[in-house]
């Protein structure tokens, strides 16, 4: 199965929507335990919904918060 695919159907199970078509998490759970690289990827996106989340319940209407939100995303981005 392609990575691609996993990942969008990771992304709809983060994100609580339901799994696209022929996915159930038991097959995502399964492609997990044995790729690494989307392991990698669905920890990076839980840690950035994990951020977006706090930024967003301390930052209403606060400038410097997105700014320092931003900025750990881009230093982020470029250690990957």
């Amino acid at each position: 199965m392609h990575c691609a695919r996993i990942r969008t159907a990771l992304s709809a199970r983060l994100d609580g929507e339901e799994l696209p078509p022929g996915l159930t998490d038991r097959r995502l759970d399964c492609h997990l335990s044995g790729c690494a690289d989307c392991r990698h990827w669905q920890a990076r996106a839980q840690a950035l919904t994990a951020d977006i989340g706090r930024a967003a319940a301390h930052a209403e209407g606060a400038t410097a918060s997105v700014d320092a939100l931003l900025a750990g995303l881009r230093s982020r981005s470029a250690l990957d």
